[in-house]
């Protein structure tokens, strides 16, 4: 595989752990044990993926995702922090994905093949995106499901969409809001939960247990493509 992934955490075992099983996938790996290391290191050709521990000895790790993104790399946090606060805080200065110590490597793998799939432009939507059974035309607005079109309302739709765009990444509610209803509903959040329920009678196979349209508590909702 090309590319290298950044492991940052000041923690050798973790290191240890994540490397392993990224190694055992096939990836190349560097490592960093604090900020001004990861910074060094990121910006090196050819990095293309960092995963970053918040609980840095020499700098707050939110600090450091705004200046990983200007150097266009996917960032997953990886972190023990598990506050909703913190997890909106990092998704709004740009983190790609945030996953929570401590944490199923198998997971682990599959956010990271997700963002490096965003990264190769796998998830594009200048033409149909197929997530399991659903295929999403943006060109004809067409929602299908096992082959058959699916009615949606104006605003479900612009939902569908705008989480097909960022495939396995998780849009805060604030963002949705922005982006569907306008900057004066940002704090709407029952209009964004009617809206994904209504996707979700529609779209899920079990509404009630939902698969494709999952929920982060408090922080916002993933279009799960793996």
């Amino acid at each position: 595989m090309t590319g290298q992934i950044l492991i940052v955490d000041d923690e050798p075992a973790i290191r240890r752990l994540v490397n392993a099983a990224l190694g055992r996938a096939g990836y190349a790996v560097d490592e960093a044990a604090n900020a001004v290391e990861a910074l060094v290191i990121a910006r090196r050709p050819g990095c293309e993926l960092i995963l970053l521990d918040l609980g840095l000895p020499d700098r707050d790790g939110l600090e450091l995702i705004p200046l990983i993104k200007a150097m266009d790399r996917e960032l997953i946090v990886l972190t023990a922090r598990d506050a909703t606060s913190e997890k909106v805080a990092a998704l709004d200065l740009g983190a790609d994905d945030y996953v929570v110590k401590p944490f199923d490597t198998e997971e682990l793998l599959a956010r990271v093949r997700a963002a490096l799939r965003r990264r190769a432009g796998g998830n594009s939507t200048s033409g149909p995106v197929t997530v399991r059974n659903i295929v999403i035309d943006t060109v004809s607005r067409q929602v299908l499901r096992d082959g058959n079109e699916i009615h949606l309302t104006p605003k479900e739709y612009g939902v569908l969409t705008e989480l097909a765009r960022h495939l396995d990444r998780v849009i805060t509610h604030t963002e949705l809001l922005s982006t569907v209803w306008g900057q004066a509903h940002r704090t709407d959040i029952e209009y964004l939960r009617v809206a994904v329920r209504g996707l979700r009678l529609k779209l899920e196979i079990d509404p009630s247990s939902p698969e494709l349209i999952r929920n982060e508590p408090g922080v916002g909702y993933r279009l799960v493509g793996f």
